[in-house]
């Protein structure tokens, strides 16, 4: 879907729809004090304030790679949102085998970074991390659902868009009320530098850490100055085209589709043509990339990767790091 402009504003729409936004807060609140199993590793969960676009999977992929450069095993545990197996078994998540289709966008992404599993059950997802010698599980996007309890909540604020409208679904982005979230969260993370983001991070009373996206130098630097048609199916496809503007691009059309958009033979002829009508090469997100298959080569589609960074990386390894011991600690006494 589409985020609606709406969202942004505190305008007619938004306060049409707010009884049902009220319902919607007052379950979502209730959720995020259920009690949840806990999972035998160590177990960060990563959630973001808003329907999408926060930065859940990029944060998610930079933690994993933080963790095992600390000698950690980390396994990404992900639903596998876009994808056709919904509701089946947790699977070991393979690049070189599983699709979209098979497994959803963000987990093949998740992929390239550490071993990743995709269901829907998140403690059967848990107990086959632990088979595959997790030393430490990170949730991709499990803050709102509870199914397994977190010894870290760590949660994506976009700077520049931080809570929208501050109403919750449907009135507003919210997938539940700030002041809940925020009390549930351990550690907020920041990313980029909005007003929106920084109003959030000063009324919060926990951590922060300031973070921003990167784009690939070498990705960046063939870029530049280049004419492009510019496409992306996420949460706020105007970070990517922002994000190429800042590479040097020069971005002749823009299109946009809802987040997890299946590219249909008919939108694969819409690019093609608008490539050839602006003499300019097609690129777009590496999570759009990883829903094309064949059609990326064929339309010679070019991608932006991203990185995530953090300004103040010592207070999150320091969280890390407690989180790891404090678990220790509590085996050790078991025993």
């Amino acid at each position: 879907m589409h985020a609606p402009g709406f969202w942004r504003d505190d305008c007619a729409t938004a306060r049409l729809l707010s009884p049902l936004a009220a319902l919607y807060g007052r379950a979502a609140r209730k959720r995020l004090l259920h009690d949840a199993p806990r999972a035998a590793a160590p177990t960060v969960v990563v959630g973001g304030l808003t329907a999408g676009g926060d930065g859940k999977t990029p944060l998610a992929i930079a933690l994993a790679q933080r963790l095992a450069a600390a000698g950690e095993t980390p396994v990404l545990l992900t639903r596998g949102y876009g994808s056709k197996r919904s509701g089946a078994s947790a699977a070991i998540v393979d690049v070189n085998r599983h699709s979209a289709d098979d497994v959803g966008d963000e987990a093949l992404l998740l992929a390239r970074a550490a071993p990743t599993i995709a269901g829907a059950d998140r403690i059967a997802s848990a107990a086959l991390a632990q088979r595959l010698g997790a030393t430490v599980i990170v949730l991709d996007d499990g803050f709102h659902s509870r199914r397994i309890a977190p010894d870290l909540t760590v949660v994506a604020v976009d700077a520049d868009y931080g809570a929208g409208n501050g109403r919750c679904l449907p009135a507003g982005p919210l997938r539940a009320p700030l002041d809940a979230q925020l009390a549930a969260a351990d550690m907020l993370v920041v990313i980029g530098d909005g007003d929106p983001g920084r109003a959030i991070a000063a009324g919060a009373n926990t951590p922060i850490v300031s973070a921003y996206f990167a784009p690939n130098a070498e990705a960046a630097k063939a870029l530049k100055g280049a004419r492009v048609v510019a496409f992306a199916a996420i949460g706020r496809p105007e970070k990517f085209f922002r994000s190429l503007e800042a590479c040097g691009a020069e971005i002749a059309a823009r299109v946009s589709y809802g987040d997890h958009h299946r590219f249909t033979q008919k939108d694969y002829a819409t690019l093609a043509k608008l490539r050839q009508l602006h003499g300019a090469r097609l690129v777009t997100t590496e999570k759009d990339a990883a829903r094309m298959g064949d059609q990326l080569a064929t339309l010679g589609v070019d991608t932006l990767p991203v990185n995530l960074q953090f300004e103040d990386a010592a207070i999150l390894d320091e969280a890390l790091r407690r989180l790891r011991e404090a678990r220790s600690d509590a085996r050790r006494a078991a025993d």
